[in-house]
């Protein structure tokens, strides 16, 4: 069974960090962009970053530019997003997410497998 577990969701003061961690299982990732999403109440779920399995690749929501990183592990078989000053606008449901194919995508129907979600709340 193909599973993305997330973690390291959580409260968090505004200015604040966390780091997140999805861990894949169940197949082999090679060849997938590994990306995050977010859904806050009422929301539909956004594109936050992405990032190629061979590490290359990066790209950001311009809303999290410079404040967030996202990076992978290979000896982990992990993929991480280190957040940083957040705001309360970043409360959301975090989601990982995985495609085939190294090309950049936004939406999410492109993407083939997703997480449970961990929720991340940012107080003012």
């Amino acid at each position: 069974q193909v599973q993305l577990v997330e973690s390291g969701g959580g409260l968090v003061q505004a200015g604040g960090s966390l780091r997140l961690s999805c861990v894949p299982s169940g197949r082999t990732f090679s060849g997938y962009r590994m990306s995050w999403f977010r859904q806050a109440p009422g929301k539909e779920r956004a594109f936050v970053a992405s990032i190629f399995w061979n590490g290359g690749s990066i790209n950001y929501a311009d809303s999290v530019k410079g404040r967030f990183t996202i990076s992978r592990d290979n000896a982990k078989n992990s993929v991480f997003l280190q957040m940083n000053s957040l705001k309360p606008e970043d409360t959301a449901v975090y989601f990982c997410a995985a495609a085939l194919g190294i090309g950049v995508k936004y939406r999410d129907y492109e993407y083939d497998y997703w997480g449970q979600g961990t929720q991340v709340t940012v107080s003012s």
